[in-house]
């Protein structure tokens, strides 16, 4: 508990930074929705397959009549995603702040330290939550109001590229973590590296 005490300065710096870099960036959605003409597509035409699930035009919360598609609610649904996406970039960096401290227990452990056996499962716990709740936000946003694909290399493309990477590399990390300690450790420091350069990829 030490250890993590003398790192909340680290985990309150990465969480500004994040509030930071996000208020600067990205077009704003309802500045998109007012400039629209009298009949604007309420929809994207493309959108992520768990978006078009939950949002799309005969999506769950359509059918089910929570989310009717049309100009107000679609107002309601673009603040709500700029809430969970800001909440999305903010948890991304106290997770990121999490694995690190979860690598430096976990790289004591494999030397013999075997006191953080528990302090390390407890961590890991920490780190799946803040991982898959960030990931959670993102997926199941609902879809901007516009969303055309760019060309060449981008930020966003650079960042979802990546999101694969660590996703599968947390996934092989769980699934591994009492069958193969090398298969773990290899999963764990490349899940830690992709996340990292995703996190940041928008900053730089």
């Amino acid at each position: 508990m030490e250890f993590l005490s003398m790192r909340k300065p680290l985990y309150c710096c990465l969480l500004f930074i994040g509030l930071l870099s996000f208020s600067q960036q990205g077009e704003d959605l309802f500045t998109l929705l007012n400039e629209a003409n009298d009949t604007p597509q309420l929809l994207p035409e493309r959108m992520l397959i768990t978006q078009k699930l939950l949002w799309g035009n005969k999506g769950v919360l359509r059918k089910m009549g929570v989310a009717p598609l049309n100009m107000e609610q679609r107002q309601k649904e673009l603040k709500l995603r700029r809430t969970m996406l800001t909440t999305h970039q903010v948890l991304g960096y106290a997770t990121l702040a999490a694995m690190i401290a979860q690598g430096i227990i976990g790289g004591k452990l494999y030397n013999g330290d075997y006191e953080l056996y528990d302090l390390h499962k407890d961590m890991a716990t920490v780190v799946n939550v803040g991982y898959f709740t960030t990931a959670g936000l993102s997926l199941f946003a609902p879809p901007p109001l516009i969303n055309k694909k760019i060309k060449g290399f981008s930020s966003a493309k650079a960042h979802k590229t990546l999101a694969t990477v660590h996703l599968s590399a947390m996934v092989a990390t769980n699934i591994y973590k009492d069958k193969n300690k090398k298969i773990h450790k290899a999963a764990a420091y490349t899940a830690f590296g992709s996340y990292a350069m995703a996190v940041l990829v928008f900053k730089f």
